[in-house]
C-alpha cells in the first residue's frame, strides 16, 4: 500500500504539489487525473523516490521511500518521456534493468519485443515516440515490481497497443499482485480499467474516490412531467447535484441509490422516465461542481 500525507513540493517560487494526501491500495488500478501542470508527474516522481518532498510523508509498504534502495526495488517508474542510454539498443536496456531488478524476466522481455514487433538489436534513438513508449512499458512490466508508476503511459500508443497494454496489466494484477498507478489528463482513457481515481488541480487533490462507489451513489435521470407543478414537487426532498431542462425534458443528476431514485419518482405521473448510466467524466463534473469547481475548465477530453 502507498500512503501519502501532507505532501508538498516546490521548485523555487513555483508550488508543484500542495498538501496532497491519498492512499493507493494494493492490487487496484489507481488513476491520477489532471491537466499538464496539475502536479501528477512531480507526485509520481516523489512516490518513486526520485524527488524528495519539501514536507509531508510517503510510505510504501510502511517504509519511507526516499533513500531506501530496498523499497525502490519494488517500484518501476515509466516517465512520459522515457530515458534510454545514448545509442543503446533494446538488448542493452534489458541487460541494464536485469542488473538493477532481481525480478527482471529477460525471457518475457524477448517475447514481448517480438509480439510488439520491436527489434531489440536496433538503436532506440531510431524508434518512433510510440515505439519508445512500448519499450518503456515492456521494461516496466518485465521488471516484475509490485508497483508500476505510469506517467501518461497511453499517450502515443495506437488503440490496438493500448488494449494490449491494459490486458498485460490485468494479467499481472491477477497473477502476481501488480499495482499500477496511471496518470492521465484523459478521463475516458482510464474509465474502463481504474478501480480508484484521484483528481489533481493546481497541485492539490480535489477528489479521491472509488469509481464503483461514486457511480452507485449518483444517478442521472431524464424525465418529462405532466405539468410544471409536478416537476417542482418531484424535486423536493432530493439531493440534486445538477438540473437542466431542454423543452419539457428534465435532466437531473442526484445523490442516492437507483432503488431510492425509482421509489421517489414512482409517486409522480410522467410521460417519460429513465435512469441513464453515468460516465466517469459526468461523475467528476457533478462532484467537483458541488465543491465550487467547474471541472470542464481543466479536464481534457
Amino acid at each position: 500500500m502507498i500512503e501519502v500525507s501532507g505532501l508538498k513540493k516546490s521548485f523555487g517560487k513555483t508550488i508543484a504539489v500542495n498538501n496532497v494526501s491519498l492512499n493507493i491500495k494494493d492490487k487496484e488500478v489507481f488513476g491520477l487525473i489532471g491537466t499538464n501542470g496539475a502536479g501528477k508527474t512531480t507526485l509520481l516522481r516523489m512516490i518513486s523516490g526520485i524527488l524528495k518532498p519539501n514536507d509531508g510523508n510517503i510510505f510504501v509498504d510502511r517504509e519511507k521511500v526516499y533513500d531506501n534502495p530496498e523499497i525502490k526495488e519494488n517500484i518501476f517508474f515509466i516517465s512520459d518521456d522515457p530515458y534510454f542510454f545514448p545509442n543503446s539498443t533494446g538488448e542493452e536496456m534489458k541487460n541494464y534493468f536485469k542488473s538493477v531488478y532481481a525480478t527482471f524476466d529477460p525471457a518475457r522481455f524477448d517475447r514481448y519485443m517480438r509480439d510488439f514487433g520491436l527489434d531489440k538489436e536496433r538503436r532506440i534513438s531510431n524508434f518512433s515516440k510510440g515505439m519508445k513508449k512500448q519499450l518503456a512499458i515492456i521494461c516496466g512490466v518485465c521488471a516484475g515490481t509490485k508497483y508500476l508508476l505510469c506517467d501518461e503511459t497511453f499517450d502515443g500508443l495506437d488503440p490496438v497497443m493500448r488494449q494490449a497494454v491494459k490486458s498485460i496489466f490485468a494479467n499481472d494484477m491477477e497473477e502476481r499482485g501488480l499495482t499500477p498507478v496511471i496518470s492521465s489528463h484523459n478521463l475516458r482513457e482510464l474509465e474502463d480499467i481504474c478501480d480508484h481515481v484521484g483528481l489533481l488541480h493546481k497541485g492539490g487533490v480535489l477528489l479521491s474516490e472509488d469509481i464503483e462507489s461514486m457511480k452507485l451513489g449518483i444517478q442521472k435521470v431524464q424525465c418529462v412531467f405532466r405539468n410544471d407543478e409536478d416537476a417542482a414537487k418531484a424535486l423536493e426532498g432530493l439531493n440534486v447535484m445538477n438540473h437542466s431542462t431542454r423543452g419539457k425534458l428534465h435532466t437531473i443528476t442526484l445523490r442516492g441509490t437507483r432503488q431510492e431514485t425509482e421509489d421517489h419518482f414512482r409517486g409522480f405521473e410522467m410521460t417519460f422516465f429513465e435512469i441513464l448510466p453515468l460516465t466517469l467524466e459526468e461523475v467528476f463534473i457533478s462532484e467537483t461542481e458541488v465543491v465550487g469547481y467547474d471541472v470542464r475548465k481543466f479536464i481534457i477530453d
